[in-house]
């Protein structure tokens, strides 16, 4: 399977929001990094496929269902790594916050796996509407284009 597969495969899957299937998709051991503030309750280093499952478990649970939304601008695939380009949309669900941040995503596999989850996105937004007192639904915090 070449790694463009593995990368629209994942990115499929973590729309279905099955924590568990989403960690299948992942080596028993993983280079990670998610890098934000420690006030976003899901960020923290993940090295195994059963830290993954709990890092989308708390991350895709912080989230309301209502709101999300991805865009997808480019997949660039070389060999064994993919870059995944686009902006995120979502709802904090503990207090209706919504966000909105461009993310760039590395990820890297073997067999089939992926072994690499580097994402770099506008965690200052984030943290900001993570910790935010409950807000207005029609309330949301965006990065300046």
């Amino acid at each position: 399977m070449d790694f463009r597969a593995t990368t629209e495969n994942f990115l499929t899957t973590l729309a279905g929001g099955d924590a568990d299937e989403i960690a299948a998709l992942f080596a028993e051991r993983v280079d990670w990094k998610v890098y934000g503030s420690p006030d976003v309750p899901w960020l923290g280093h993940c090295t195994t496929r059963e830290d993954v499952a709990d890092f989308f478990r708390t991350m895709l649970g912080g989230f309301a269902p209502e709101g999300r939304s991805a865009e997808i601008d480019h997949i660039l695939v070389d060999g064994p790594n993919s870059v995944v380009l686009g902006e995120i949309t979502q709802v904090i669900k503990a207090n209706g916050q919504a966000f909105t941040s461009p993310f760039a995503l590395h990820l890297s596999g073997e067999e089939g796996l992926i072994t690499r989850y580097h994402i770099y996105e506008d965690s200052f937004t984030i943290a900001q509407a993570a910790t935010a007192e409950a807000n207005h639904p029609e309330e949301s915090l965006s990065i300046a284009r």
